[in-house]
């Protein structure tokens, strides 16, 4: 069936057929994500699909991902072209090996999961129907990142594709899906800040061109507070890089959560002399801020230190869905990350959408993203390549968000040998060529801080899980301190920490349980945050801490917990119903606004009349009544307070206040049968 365009897009596209006039929008965005057909390899059924669509939606439950090769196809009409206008076919991301034809023409091929692609279509649309066949391969392929991780990858156009029609003359629409435009601040401070764009426009006539690139800083009122302008000679089918700059006097910065102030950077590209035409606009939200990571330190935002605490997340993965997910549902993620009190976030281990990082800007939260260099380093050139290719792609796209902090370069490679030296510090040489202004970062984990894997970025992260997968609690703090012995002059973090916790498994008190095996009690992983919070943040110095994970995830090699399949370290369960008690623990930690929780709240059925209650709050000071009973006050101290209680036979109310905030719950006792008389 073919899909029209609706009428209010061929009014826009029968104004792109004219000669662009001044002040006019050069250019025209039409989502493609319905129509689609979709069919695996291995069937030959044809389903109706909407994007975004997982090959794995209705297989979202930890079960192994379809790793192989699917097709979507779809018709679009489309107006006659004009002479002047080119097209192109932008992807969000696709997994893993995406290609493309266009009425039966092979229009480009992509390598790699996670960062948007566009194709230039132009000389094969035509007037009229049109078919566009895609071809996904998510069959794991050593020349692509990643080649391992602990976590499922889902094969599919997992998000939105559009037709983006532009002038032949434009904000280079083949830079590795970049805008085309980049905003860097420098020398920033409360008096003034150096503005910085760099543009790059593409000319695909034949013939050389004039052109004035503008550039513009708009305030949240919609105010110009600054320009800059510069008359550019471009060679025919040729890109040309304009730096463009200015002067900010009295920024308004960003301030992380504190203030998340955003200034709208727009840039306008005409032609030069005679009547002015516009040959392409664009525009997006950014911020003005400097950040420093100090190894004495941690972090500091506008040169002020800024403590830096939150979670990992996989990009957001949802029951029915898989990873083919709405903006509405990143959305409802972060409310939750938002509730949590995070101030940052690292985003594991791959690019996320942009509306994620969108998000991360607006509420002022700094985003360490990484490139996914995971596992193991390939050893063919193809495969540095692709590396150097996902790196770009990642810099580009993200460059001018004032959240992201930090480019990771790689989390956990195991094997310590030439490929992972020479690919490391191929990459850490791109990245300050392609943005000086932010540090490299490496997720160390499986060798010492001082060693090879961990010799090449300008920071470093330690995944570590003291308590869970080897030693005691305790060892978290002096293990860090020796790191900073060893390192001194680098910034330190801890990028990952975290233990497994079941919502169906209560154990109170609970016995250390084996991370591999089918018990993971929620008590425990309440008691690992507990110790390992008490010891990270006694140490300032480490520029961030992030738990392993905000939410379960599928991890179709695991079998282990409550749920095989899954890695169940989130704070929140994979279907976001439950949070855990560690999630409210660090709540505790990390918010302000009047809150108290009482523990092991789903562990209801009690087999013991004597018991503690533990209650996580940030006030105080917190009262406990049982039954109606008035049981006092306790203090909270290092935000816990706790009392022994007797419970009755049967239901038994437990009700907690801390200052304007209260808890409830039902806990049952059933007293053991008597044992019988001799």
């Amino acid at each position: 069936m073919s899909t029209p365009i609706p009428a209010w897009m061929w009014i826009l596209s029968a104004a792109l057929m004219a000669p662009f006039a001044a002040g006019a929008q050069a250019r025209l965005t039409v989502p493609l994500d319905a129509g689609w057909r979709f069919q695996k390899a291995d069937s030959h059924l044809w389903q109706a699909v909407t994007l975004p669509h997982s090959v794995d939606a209705a297989n979202s439950a930890g079960a192994p991902p379809y790793r192989g090769t699917a097709w979507y196809r779809r018709t679009l009409n489309w107006p006659r072209q004009r002479p002047g206008q080119r097209h192109f076919l932008e992807f969000d991301g696709a997994m893993l090996v995406t290609q493309v034809w266009i009425n039966g023409h092979h229009a480009g091929r992509h390598a790699g999961g996670f960062a948007r692609f566009r194709f230039d279509v132009t000389r094969w649309l035509t007037a009229g129907r049109n078919e566009i066949v895609v071809r996904v391969d998510n069959a794991p392929d050593s020349d692509v990142a990643p080649l391992g991780g602990d976590y499922s990858m889902s094969g599919g156009l997992y998000r939105p594709v559009r037709m983006i029609t532009t002038g032949d003359v434009h904000f280079d629409m083949l830079d590795y899906g970049g805008p085309g435009v980049y905003f860097t601040p420098s020398a920033v401070s409360a008096a003034r800040a150096s503005l910085a764009w760099t543009a790059r426009v593409a000319n695909q006539r034949g013939r050389t061109v004039r052109a004035v690139v503008t550039t513009r800083l708009r305030d949240a009122g919609h105010r110009v507070v600054a320009t800059a302008s510069k008359a550019v000679t471009l060679q025919p089918h040729s890109v040309s890089a304009v730096i463009l700059n200015s002067v900010l006097a009295a920024p308004r910065l960003w301030q992380g959560a504190r203030d998340p102030y955003l200034y709208t950077s727009e840039a306008e590209l005409r032609i030069d002399g005679g009547q002015p035409r516009s040959l392409d606009q664009l525009s997006f939200q950014t911020g003005i801020r400097d950040i420093r990571l100090d190894p004495a330190q941690g972090i500091l935002l506008n040169g002020a230190r800024y403590a830096v605490h939150g979670v990992n997340v996989h990009q957001t993965s949802l029951p029915g869905k898989g990873t083919a997910v709405s903006s509405a549902d990143i959305e409802a993620d972060y409310r939750i990350l938002e509730e949590l009190g995070v101030t940052g976030l690292r985003f594991a281990h791959y690019q996320h959408p942009q509306h994620a990082y969108d998000l991360a800007d607006r509420l002022g939260w700094l985003v360490w993203t990484e490139m996914p260099l995971t596992a193991a380093v390939g050893g063919t050139q193809a495969f540095q390549a692709n590396s150097v290719q996902q790196l770009r792609e990642l810099i580009r796209q993200n460059s001018s968000h004032p959240s992201v902090m930090a480019w990771g370069l790689g989390n956990e490679i195991y094997k310590v040998d030439a490929d992972s030296a020479a690919t490391l510090a191929l990459l850490q040489r791109l990245a300050h060529k392609e943005d000086p202004s932010r540090p490299t970062v490496y997720a160390n984990c499986c060798g010492p801080i001082d060693g090879p894997q961990a010799s090449h970025t300008d920071a470093l992260g330690s995944n570590v899980y003291f308590g869970w997968y080897e030693g005691e609690f305790a060892e978290l703090g002096p293990f860090l301190d020796a790191n900073r012995a060893r390192r001194p002059a680098t910034p330190l973090s801890v990028s990952e920490y975290g233990a497994g916790a079941g919502a169906g498994q209560q154990e109170d008190p609970p016995r250390r349980p084996l991370p591999g095996g089918p018990w993971h009690p929620e008590q425990y992983q309440a008691l690992y945050h507990e110790a390992a919070w008490r010891q990270l943040a006694a140490r300032p110095w480490l520029w961030s801490n992030f738990i392993w994970v905000g939410f379960d995830f599928p991890s179709a090699g695991r079998n282990e917990g409550e749920r095989p399949g899954f890695n169940d370290k989130g704070l929140v369960s994979f279907d976001r119903g439950v949070k855990k008690d560690a999630y409210f623990w660090y709540q505790a930690n990390w918010t302000s606004r009047p809150m108290v929780y009482l523990t092991s709240r789903r562990h209801t059925q009690r087999q013991a009349a004597e018991v503690q209650v533990k209650v996580y709050s940030n006030q105080p000071g917190a009262s406990l009544r049982l039954n109606g009973v008035d049981l006092g006050a306790r203090p909270v101290a290092g935000r816990i307070a706790t009392w022994q209680v007797r419970l009755a036979q049967g239901a038994n109310r437990l009700e907690v206040s801390a200052g304007s905030a209260t808890d409830s719950v039902v806990w049952h006792y059933q007293a053991p049968p008597a044992a019988p008389r001799n």
